[in-house]
């Protein structure tokens, strides 16, 4: 009897383990209605509470919620004031360099290769190294990004002495080498500034425009036939004891919604998004300014340095980052060649 009931309070516990409810705090940095939220992180967290039967509930914060500002937000995931956060890398300068392969002039053309290169990448070189303290579900890049400023902008020239936001310090280099002045914050802070005149345009792709209500605020952009004029990297990121401390099979349910296949989708929904945010701008009657690949000598002779600088850098906190350039066209070339 000792031994039976042994065995009966034994398997009570594990069914009682195995029926953990887990509520995980999700926090991040635009409004719920914006693109990402709304059709990438809404998406992800209801298939986990779908397939957990409700085991999983996923609370969304939105707008920084949780209080602290957008580039803390990585630190709110180590520190547990959230369970996982989505968040641009560039919030904070140099933290994450391998990631900044991806921010280079002139070296993305398509948002799900370079996503599908990013998580591999990551697999392979960051895991141990920049992540090597969370536990990352997702890692993409966004569709082409651009610039959309108050005066018309068709060359470098153009941009001498205007005020301009970059979204990291890659971008904000690029903005030095083209002649603009660049100024650092985030993307939040876009629509008040842009009103206020602080700033006489910005960097950001096509898609965020929307949120931001950036066509609305400035009547002139410009883009890029071709590879793009830069990228960002963002990481959707869990901390690890919380997602160590999980049911087995609620882990699972996390790995199979997470990984490479969500990352690709995630920069995919991105860069489709740009199309009706373009979209807007046009029926607006807007001054849409496209590069043509033929008028690109002056912008690559511009930017051009940023690469041995970039490269040199890296290899001062001995990471070969020559090898990374080359790893990461290797990898956007066989996605490509996949499709």
């Amino acid at each position: 009897m000792t031994i039976a009931l042994a065995a009966m309070f034994g398997t009570a516990l594990a069914t009682t383990a195995t029926a953990q409810d887990v509520t995980l705090r999700l926090h991040q940095f635009l409004p719920a209605q914006a693109n990402v939220p709304a059709q990438v992180l809404d998406v992800w967290a209801d298939r986990i509470e779908a397939e957990s039967e409700g085991r999983i509930d996923i609370e969304r914060y939105p707008a920084m919620q949780l209080g602290g500002t957008p580039p803390e937000l990585m630190d709110q995931v180590l520190d547990g004031i959230a369970d996982i956060v989505w968040t641009v890398n560039g919030f904070t300068p140099g933290r994450f360099p391998r990631t900044e392969v991806f921010e280079l002039p002139f070296f993305v053309s398509d948002a799900r290769a370079a996503s599908y290169a990013y998580w591999t990448l990551y697999e392979e070189e960051m895991a141990e190294t920049d992540f090597a303290d969370v536990h990352l579900l997702g890692a993409w890049v966004h569709g082409p990004g651009m610039i959309h400023s108050s005066s018309p902008v068709s060359t470098p020239a153009d941009l001498q002495g205007m005020k301009i936001r970059g979204g990291s310090r890659t971008v904000n280099e690029l903005l030095t080498r083209l002649g603009a002045e660049p100024v650092g914050m985030p993307v939040t802070m876009i629509p008040e500034t842009l009103t206020r005149g602080v700033i006489d345009g910005t960097t950001i792709p096509w898609e965020v425009t929307t949120a931001l209500r950036v066509s609305e605020l400035v009547e002139n952009h410009t883009e890029f036939e071709g590879p793009a004029l830069y990228t960002l990297t963002f990481t959707l990121a869990m901390n690890q004891d919380v997602y160590d401390d999980m049911p087995e099979d609620l882990r699972a349910i996390i790995d199979r919604n997470s990984g490479l296949d969500f990352s690709v989708f995630a920069g995919g929904v991105q860069s489709d998004a740009d199309g009706p945010a373009r979209q807007i701008a046009v029926d607006r009657g807007n001054n849409i300014i496209t590069v043509a690949e033929a008028d690109l000598g002056p912008w690559h002779e511009a930017v051009e340095p940023i690469y041995d600088a970039w490269i040199a850098d890296l290899e001062g906190q001995g990471i070969d980052a020559q090898a990374l350039v080359d790893r990461t066209r290797e990898l956007m070339a066989e996605y490509e060649a996949m499709q």
